[in-house]
């Protein structure tokens, strides 16, 4: 991560815990003239800084993560610089950037995040464009993930427009290098912002359109299964929603049996439940919903509990709880 970004990043993170900069200086034992240059761009960030604002702002190592040691800096900075003579170090060092980003998601606001993803996305982006060699591949599925991780924060920012030109952006790199997981999963944030706008419809499509895409994992075809149903529900097609549901049901082994994708680290079975609570609730099987999304809940680990993207399961739960 560039220090400009990481200071932008630190800034808006400080400013949603609710911490003025002499506080947080005062909360991390810093000198406050010190924090002040890091955070104006006048002098480089330290992992030791970065690992004490992550202790103040509950971000578990995830905004340390954001930074990269001096090799690995050097490195990108010259495959930035010519991207043909790609390496792996590079790629490696970029995707644990990406992980870093995905893991503040679980505990930050989008608007938080989405100056300094945009940022990034757009630097390995502009480096896909120019690699060549062995590494390239792997370079694009980096660079898939963080487009559609861009468009995914904008969604949840409802930038809709934005989102959904992002997340066809991040379809087409996936089908460049034939990686179905990468594609379903930027069809299945479609439908995540189609069920924001309120459009059963679009629901409906791209969860299924998801669900049977070529080489998606069986625990993003489960999901998204329940989820299609969810807007097919929504639409009076019961039949065809409970065939859907039928269908996913028959998929729990097979997916509770792998490991999720590393792209899609939250599809656990306990994840799965609140899927299935969003079926059933569309269904008006109120009692089940309830059953399903307080046990889905009850089973994200602590760091999840309190995301961002829980909010849409909670008030799922009063919808199914006033129901019953």
């Amino acid at each position: 991560m560039r220090d400009d970004d990481f200071a932008a990043l630190a800034c808006r993170l400080l400013h949603e815990g609710g911490y003025s900069m002499k506080a947080a200086a005062r909360a991390t034992n810093y000198d406050p003239a010190f924090l002040s240059r890091v955070l104006n761009r006048k002098q480089r960030p330290s992992l030791t800084l970065a690992k004490a604002l992550d202790g103040l702002l509950g971000t578990g190592g995830a905004l340390a993560d954001t930074l990269l040691d001096p090799d690995d800096d050097s490195r990108v900075s010259r495959s930035a610089e010519n991207p043909s003579r790609l390496d792996a170090g590079t790629v490696d060092a970029l995707a644990g950037v990406l992980s870093a980003y995905r893991r503040l998601d679980d505990t930050a606001q989008p608007a938080s995040l989405i100056p300094a993803t945009l940022a990034q996305m757009k630097a390995v982006t502009r480096m896909l464009k120019g690699a060549r060699g062995p590494h390239r591949d792997r370079l694009a599925e980096v660079a898939s993930e963080f487009v559609q991780f861009g468009g995914w924060m904008l969604a949840q920012d409802r930038q809709d427009a934005k989102a959904v030109r992002l997340l066809n952006d991040a379809v087409e790199l996936a089908d460049e290098i034939k990686n179905g997981t990468l594609a379903a999963q930027a069809l299945n944030f479609k439908g995540y912002l189609a069920r924001q706008q309120g459009r059963p419809e679009g629901v409906a499509r791209w969860y299924a359109a998801a669900a049977f895409t070529l080489g998606a994992h069986p625990a993003q075809r489960l999901g998204d299964m329940l989820q299609a149903a969810a807007g097919l529900a929504e639409l009076g097609e019961r039949d065809d929603a409970l065939r859907l549901v039928e269908n996913a049901e028959r998929l729990s082994d097979a997916a509770a049996a792998l490991p999720p994708p590393d792209t899609a680290y939250w599809l656990t079975p306990e994840f799965n439940r609140l899927n299935m609570g969003l079926a059933n609730l569309g269904l008006a099987r109120y009692a089940d919903a309830a059953d399903h999304i307080t046990a889905g809940l009850a089973g994200l680990p602590d760091e999840l509990r309190d995301a961002p993207w829980t909010w849409e399961h909670r008030d799922a739960l009063k919808r199914a709880l006033a129901g019953r």
